[in-house]
């Protein structure tokens, strides 16, 4: 470290904060010592600092599944968002239950933890391990733990206000899981607006966020005029379905789906969708779990981050 500061010509304070991932530090400055590292092939041992901070520098990420987009769009996210902060990342599926994947992570000496979505139903009932520190993505703001969510009621309330202004008479929804935060706040956006507009709304038709339950879906909504799926999807196995019975997109059926996978511009037609910031998402979250670890003044209880209305021509 102290032939780091010398090439770099920093103290070596300076050098163990840029390896320790602070935002303290001057970008030049930061550029400059990780040069030098890299000139000198430095890298900073683990244990060792380990032993010296009484930190791992690692966090866990804990999931139920990986088999939705969002899910995994979010591990990506999340693991870049941490290894700019110095940390690495080890992931927990809660298929156990999330009491069993929080003592995974606390034999593996993790020093806090990021919980994901469906994951995070299960987090008011279950006591974490003492010292364990957490933030929540997708949670109550009122759950009694730090939080960060997107904004799920606003962005259905935006899809399903678009789909009214098309001229149709009642939006219908095709519903993510009960037990889904996410869900339930996009399925009261879409209700909350159709109220507003003086609209009863019409039964919920609910899928699994697969694409096989968007198409099984086909059946139950037949008969819509305009269609918000809770997810890209769910909305994709939906549009595959009207296809199939002959149905047009979007001159028959108006359909708004959520997240903006990668892939909606490429659907047939191109898929009108609310669009998910997830490195804003990760971003925030691993600050606000890095802040509570270090000491560092703390971050809001709860931030919900903005989402926007991506119009292509499935909803046109």
């Amino acid at each position: 470290m102290a032939m780091v500061a010398a090439r770099a010509g920093v103290s070596g304070q300076t050098v163990s904060r840029v390896v320790n991932g602070s935002p303290r530090v001057d970008p030049d400055t930061r550029a400059r010592v990780e040069s030098a590292m890299a000139d000198l092939g430095y890298r900073p041992h683990r244990a060792a600092r380990a032993l010296r901070t009484g930190r791992s520098q690692t966090i866990g990420l804990v999931v139920t599944t990986l088999a939705t987009v969002g899910n995994s769009r979010m591990l990506q996210a999340t693991a870049e968002a941490a290894a700019e902060r110095g940390y690495a990342l080890t992931l927990v599926t809660a298929t156990d239950g999330v009491a069993e994947a929080f003592e995974r992570l606390a034999e593996q000496e993790v020093d806090g933890a990021i919980v994901l979505n469906e994951a995070s139903a299960l987090v008011p009932a279950t006591q974490p391990p003492a010292g364990l520190r957490l933030v929540v993505v997708d949670a109550p703001t009122d759950a009694g733990v730090t939080s960060v969510h997107s904004d799920h009621a606003g962005g259905a309330a935006a899809a399903t206000a678009r789909l009214l202004a098309l001229g149709r008479e009642t939006v219908h929804h095709l519903a993510g899981p009960e037990d889904s935060f996410a869900a339930v706040e996009r399925e009261r956006g879409w209700r909350e607006t159709l109220i507003a507009a003086g609209i009863h709304p019409p039964a919920v038709v609910r899928g699994d966020w697969s694409a096989d339950s968007g198409y099984s879906a086909g059946g139950a909504l037949a008969g819509a005029s305009a269609v918000f799926c809770a997810n890209d999807q769910m909305a994709l196995g939906l549009m595959r379905a009207l296809a199939e019975s002959g149905r047009r997109v979007p001159e028959d059926v108006a359909v708004i789906g959520f997240d903006d996978v990668p892939d909606a511009a490429n659907y047939r037609p191109p898929l009108t969708t609310i669009r998910q910031d997830f490195a804003a998402l990760a971003h925030r979250a691993v600050a606000a779990l890095v802040d509570a670890i270090e000491g560092a003044p703390r971050s809001e209880c709860s931030a919900v981050i903005p989402t926007e209305l991506v119009e292509r021509d499935s909803a046109d």
